[in-house]
């Protein structure tokens, strides 16, 4: 009996190095970032066994065979009603200023978008004037309502908007929803689902979660899109998930959430609604892309370009991480991020410290309390690094901050639902806008200084006296930083 449990043994230790030879032979072979690789190989062999399910679960985009089919039958018919845009008035290339310029040429090259011009912006920056600037625009719509988000959470205000659409349906809108269905999980609990579908508005559960579609699709692939677009002629999106603060999080014990987001009217709108034509058939099957948009406009005078940017599985692969990437590399006398998660590439860490060391004042804000113990600290394990290169850091107190947004030598910005992190820049469904508009990005500056006065900077000299137990904690969650 002794023999034959030797030989199980045996068997058991050699099928296991088998398994982890053959996983880390796949993890180099998928040529990701050497910072990314070498952090999954320490996971696979610092904890066994669980190390390898985590990589087969987390570690690879695996969008699931039929969605991924789905997204490459879409791609070319998408990208060339894109790239029809090219033919519209408002597409400008030969008045734009150098910054703008190269993200067109990059967008137009990798996906077909244009920058266009002719649009208006407005920020919004509080949860009554947001939620009452959608509501006002619900309430008049003629035609269609729209929208993507990552979380709707029932309660307060969110309660108001859900009145609204189902208000709008019975008087003939057309009302369609996509929901991820982790972030909203709590929604499609509620009787919200129930009145909503009965009111005729078509309500989407994305990428479902459920144990059996974890062998199939990618756990923490999601929809992290936040996109409201009213009869193809208004459209909003920024970093406010459909929640009211004052109903969020309120166990998580980090304030409420604090976020932004931006109305627009203009050619653009039709590019983000495009962008849900993209999202509703990978879901769905179905195909409606919307109309192409009004091109002439009223004068010769230079209408500062939007760059819609989307990102996601079936698009090509990186694009915000390489508009953020070019914008940063084009700041010449500051930069300004703020963002609620940062766990940045070696890549963007490179990046700043570069942009630092040319002389150009760098900010980074980041929330001092944070829903994520994991990203917390994996975020701390950056700051010396940075600060070494004359990085400041910035902790808001004044809640979670989760607005997402970059603003380039005070005039030029990028704000979506990016945030700084792997999961944003390389795997989920996301859009950021980049805007050539000095006045808007005076706006959000002068809110991205509201943040900072809200914040304390972090001291270096301080920060080196910081304990062994913190450095060692910083540098443990550092390691999972292909999961964040």
């Amino acid at each position: 009996m002794d023999k034959i449990y030797h030989l199980l043994t045996l068997i058991g230790i050699g099928l296991y190095w088998f398994l982890v030879a053959g996983v880390t032979l796949r993890v180099v072979l998928k040529r990701k970032a050497v910072s990314v690789s070498l952090s999954w190989l320490m996971i696979i062999y610092i904890v066994p066994v669980v190390g390898v399910i985590f990589y087969f679960l987390f570690g690879e985009l695996n969008l699931g065979r039929k969605r991924a089919e789905r997204a490459k039958e879409m791609f070319a018919p998408f990208e060339l009603w894109f790239r029809s845009l090219n033919d519209c008035q408002a597409h400008r290339p030969q008045s734009m200023r150098a910054h703008i310029l190269k993200i067109d040429e990059l967008c137009n090259y990798r996906m077909g978008i244009p920058a266009l011009s002719g649009n208006t912006l407005s920020l919004k920056n509080t949860p009554s004037d947001i939620f009452q600037s959608i509501l006002r625009d619900i309430e008049q719509a003629n035609s269609s309502i729209t929208m993507v988000f990552y979380i709707w959470h029932p309660g307060g205000y969110t309660d108001s908007v859900g009145s609204a659409l189902i208000s709008a349906a019975k008087r003939g809108v057309d009302v369609k929803l996509l929901l991820d269905s982790a972030g909203s999980a709590r929604f499609f609990r509620s009787h919200w689902h129930d009145m909503m579908q009965q009111a005729g508005i078509r309500v989407v559960e994305v990428m479902k979660v459920s144990p059996w579609r974890i062998f199939f699709s990618r756990l923490d692939l999601r929809q992290h899109r936040k996109l409201i677009i009213i009869d193809d002629a208004i459209a909003y999106t920024g970093s406010m998930n459909m929640v009211d603060p004052a109903f969020f999080e309120k166990s998580a014990q980090v304030g409420q959430w604090v976020d932004v987001m931006v109305r627009i009217t203009g050619p653009s709108v039709n590019v983000l609604s495009c962008i849900f034509a993209w999202d509703w058939e990978l879901e769905t099957g179905e195909r409606s892309f919307p109309h192409i948009p009004e091109c002439a406009l009223e004068s010769t005078a230079a209408y500062l370009p939007i760059q819609v940017v989307p990102s996601g599985p079936g698009m090509p692969e990186y694009l915000i991480s390489q508009v953020l990437t070019l914008a940063i590399h084009q700041a010449h006398r500051s930069l300004c991020i703020t963002t609620p998660y940062f766990v940045p590439s070696a890549d963007l860490v490179y990046a700043l410290k570069l942009t630092s060391q040319r002389g150009v004042q760098v900010d980074i804000v980041v929330p001092k309390y944070n829903d994520s113990m994991l990203v917390k600290w994996a975020s701390r394990a950056f700051y010396s690094e940075l600060m070494s290169a004359g990085v400041r850091i910035h902790e808001f107190e004044g809640g979670l901050l989760h607005t997402k947004s970059v603003v380039i030598d005070e005039a030029f910005c990028l704000i979506g639902t990016v945030n700084i992190d792997m999961r944003s820049l390389w795997l989920n469904f996301e859009v950021t806008l980049a805007v050539d508009d000095e006045e808007f990005t005076h706006s959000l500056s002068q809110q991205q200084q509201v943040y900072i006065d809200q914040s304390t900077m972090i001291d270096a000299d301080v920060w080196a006296q910081r304990s062994l137990w913190q450095r060692f904690m910083e540098r443990l969650f550092y390691l999972c930083s292909p999961l964040l």
